[in-house]
């Protein structure tokens, strides 16, 4: 599949944006990835609320294989080979798939972020530790001053 063949593919659901990825393209809307278009077919994302829908159609999902074992990527399903004539339905399963994969974006936990107060004081704590190492660095310590005072008398 080609740029342009899923450019028109995609004319009914409105505009999306390809990015190349492993044998294909991702394919995304509104900044999230709902479909995977590859040498094997086209797959759209699914959850516990589509791959209903896709069981019903005969559809399997997305598998690879590894030197040691094939791999079931149970968040993308094949896309009916129905669907590629019809473009309206088409658009249909689409939006689901992207309904499947902002869902799925919402569930992933937050990355955890330093409070901006909590980052500032330990910048300070820790530009006073340095500055307390420069100043002690340059200092002799008191034995270096009493070995020196017993040479010298």
């Amino acid at each position: 599949m080609d740029r342009e063949f899923l450019t028109d593919l995609f004319a009914d659901f409105g505009p999306v944006t390809l990015r190349r990825m492993f044998s294909g393209y991702g394919i995304s809307a509104d900044g999230t990835n709902f479909a995977l278009a590859l040498r094997a077919g086209l797959y759209f994302r699914a959850d516990e609320e589509t791959i209903a829908q896709f069981e019903a159609e005969g559809c399997k999902p997305f598998q690879y294989t590894t030197r040691e074992r094939t791999v079931t990527v149970n968040s993308y399903w094949q896309l009916p080979a129905r669907l590629f004539d019809d473009a309206e339905e088409l658009a249909v399963w689409a939006r689901l798939a992207l309904g499947a994969a902002q869902r799925a974006a919402l569930r992933k936990r937050p990355r955890k972020t330093k409070a901006p107060a909590k980052n500032a004081i330990a910048k300070k704590a820790a530009a006073k530790k340095a500055a307390v190492r420069k100043a002690a660095a340059k200092k002799p310590s008191a034995k270096k001053k009493r070995s020196a005072r017993k040479r010298s008398s």
